[in-house]
């Protein structure tokens, strides 16, 4: 559907909206190249200059990033993300981990004492998705299946406040793990979550946090010494 404005900055914003609105509702999710510069100019009815202006205006804001010759790919999904993904893309490995550490063991801690059924049905299909990618041998798909499994965990804990922070550091924390796992999976990188999942469930939050701190160190320690 073409937007419509009689003020070209009013259309600016639209198509900014209007883009931006593509990212955070996963239909652009994080990694994909958005469409070519003349596909937006037909998908929204502006102009092209007015297109132009909004892709860098995301890219500034760091939402997107232009690579020239190859297309512009989604790098966040909001504009904090963006900035963290910026500011802490080559922090060091352990800092990343303790910093994930005592935001997941926090968040466990939570989910223990807060989760609904609903929660905990939630977790157990997750889980088993997690399994599942991990057995398919695809590196990718195990990534997006473990920080889903680790976001709807901090989801459970009810705390909205975690929740966005966690939500705003996923994307570098997806490209950490990325790194992490690297392009194959290899049985010694392998952590089982059952029995964090499981601690959830049971509503023991001592366990629950402890397995969650650990599993980040854990990480850290195989990527830091390979």
């Amino acid at each position: 559907m073409a937007l419509n404005s009689p003020r070209r900055s009013a259309l600016s914003d639209q198509v900014i909206t209007e883009l931006r609105n593509q990212i955070t509702s996963g239909e652009w999710p994080v990694g994909s190249r958005i469409p070519t510069e003349p596909e937006l100019v037909e998908q929204l009815g502006v102009a092209r200059n007015t297109v132009r202006e909004a892709v860098r205006a995301l890219a500034h804001n760091g939402l997107l990033d232009i690579r020239q010759g190859s297309g512009t790919y989604v790098i966040a999904t909001s504009e904090l993300a963006g900035v963290m993904h910026r500011r802490f893309a080559a922090a060091d490995p352990r800092h990343v981990a303790e910093l994930r550490s005592t935001l997941e063991s926090s968040a466990a801690r939570l989910a223990a004492e807060r989760c609904t059924e609903r929660d905990v049905k939630q977790l157990a299909a997750l889980l088993d998705e997690r399994e599942r990618s991990w057995e398919s041998g695809d590196a990718e798909a195990f990534v997006a299946a473990d920080a889903t499994l680790h976001l709807a965990i901090v989801n459970a804990s009810h705390n909205d406040v975690l929740t966005e922070l966690y939500a705003d550091l996923g994307d570098l924390l997806r490209d950490w793990l990325r790194d992490d796992v690297g392009r194959e999976l290899r049985p010694e990188g392998y952590m089982d979550h059952s029995r964090l999942i499981e601690a959830i469930r049971n509503g023991d939050a001592d366990v629950a946090a402890a397995e969650a701190a650990g599993h980040a160190f854990t990480s850290c320690l195989g990527r830091t010494t390979t």
